[in-house]
């Protein structure tokens, strides 16, 4: 049996994936910036995760740059059919390894060609637009012209699906109201909850949501009670708290990352952890 056999799947546009997926941000090299320190083992952590069924990778063309798509076109193709492979457009890394928006329509277009190059395919599976209003957190402003050129490039049949990344309610309405979007990834753990509307009101519209940092990102979640939980179940709090988010909402689909193929297995581990009420109420209570 996999490790993700219990995570369950949902659909991610026409795709149906498994819960618990793999985010390949941190092969990149440190800061997200530059090649990994060992390239074989990024190759190994990849090949992992597809051999261990995860069948939703999360990339991007702007981590290294160009890093993470190259070492997935290394590692796994020819793709495997089932394997759906969601990248983000929107943002350009400075020479100093910043992170830049990137919104014209010639950025974005680029960008998309550039993924379709890296990754070594004819269409991409799904494009989530980053929003860089600001770089850190939701910031209101429109979105149409960025979605008019992504909804073009769908037309001419380059991207299957569109999502939506670093957004406020508001954006995702007016996204809604001129493509399909098929899933929404916002910065969002056992800690960090301002969507807890959202993911109810995106569940009950059939529509995914991607939490991204589910472990805290660059500072990883520490909590006493996570710790007290996770130690009387015998797992790490990192699994502890993959799996609150897997019982949160059934739209919720998890790409945690490492460049560790032992961190990669108890990461999916997590989909077989089962929380009591109790613990799951404890769990709860953190973010108050």
């Amino acid at each position: 049996m996999s490790n993700i056999d219990k995570s369950e799947t949902y659909k991610l546009g026409s795709h149906t994936v498994n819960r618990l997926g793999y985010g390949a941000m941190q092969l990149a090299g440190p800061g997200v910036f530059g090649p990994p320190k060992d390239h074989d083992g990024a190759l190994a952590v990849l090949r992992e995760a597809v051999a261990n069924e995860v069948n939703h990778i999360d990339t991007s063309d702007f981590y290294g740059p160009h890093i993470t798509n190259q070492l997935i076109r290394e590692a796994l193709h020819p793709f495997p059919d089932d394997l759906v492979i969601v990248t983000k457009v929107g943002a350009r890394r400075g020479d100093d390894g910043s992170w830049i928006p990137a919104f014209s329509p010639r950025e974005l277009t680029q960008a998309i060609h550039d993924n379709l190059r890296n990754l070594g395919v004819d269409v991409l599976d799904g494009v989530n637009l980053r929003c860089m209003f600001d770089v850190h957190q939701p910031t209101e402003g429109s979105i149409e012209a960025q979605l008019n050129v992504l909804a073009e490039l769908q037309q001419r049949g380059l991207v299957r699906h569109i999502g939506l990344s670093n957004v406020t309610p508001t954006q995702i309405d007016e996204g809604r109201s001129m493509c399909e979007i098929v899933c929404v990834q916002n910065y969002y753990n056992l800690a960090h909850r301002n969507d807890d509307a959202l993911i109810d009101e995106l569940a009950r519209e059939g529509i995914a949501y991607v939490p991204f940092f589910p472990l805290g990102g660059f500072s990883p979640l520490q909590s006493s009670t996570l710790s007290n939980v996770a130690s009387r179940l015998g797992v790490t709090p990192m699994q502890a708290a993959l799996a609150w988010l897997l019982y949160r909402s059934p739209n919720i689909l998890l790409i945690p990352g490492t460049s560790s193929v032992t961190h990669l297995r108890e990461n999916l581990a997590a989909a077989r952890l089962k929380l009591s009420p109790e613990s799951l109420s404890e769990l709860d209570r953190i973010a108050s």
